[in-house]
């Protein structure tokens, strides 16, 4: 039985995909994927995403080297959002934070506070 043909895409074809490290459970990132690049990540074994606004496949890493290997993917009860488990080479945030969720809201949500570090430029990485 093949699962893909299962999955619930949404109504552009996308469905969102959770990324953690696998070692420590921090959440670094989330994206989407269609069919094609959830088959490129299971024949890679390394994250491949759909990109809304260029409207193209990507490969994570494909321009910083910031990899992701594949560890486990796992599906909810709706089969509607993937967890995909990784070994993050880098950062996975694109503004130079190891994961996207690096700001803190605070108070009333008049105040964001950053409580990560950078641990890349991106200006070097995305010359």
């Amino acid at each position: 039985m093949n699962l893909i043909n299962d999955l619930k895409f949404n109504s552009q074809n996308l469905i969102p995909a959770i990324i953690q490290d696998v070692n420590n459970n921090e959440v670094l990132m989330m994206a989407y994927m269609n069919k094609e690049s959830l088959i490129e990540t299971l024949k890679t074994g390394k994250t491949h995403f759909y990109s809304r606004s260029r409207q193209k496949i990507w490969k994570k890493g494909e321009t910083s080297g910031h990899t992701q290997t594949v560890k486990e993917i796992l599906i909810d009860c709706d089969m509607d959002t993937f967890l995909i488990k990784v070994h993050q080479e880098g950062g996975a945030c694109h503004v130079g934070y190891r994961s996207c969720f690096f700001r803190k809201v605070e108070g009333n949500f008049d105040n964001l506070r950053i409580i990560a570090k950078k641990v890349f430029d991106p200006e070097k990485v995305y010359e």
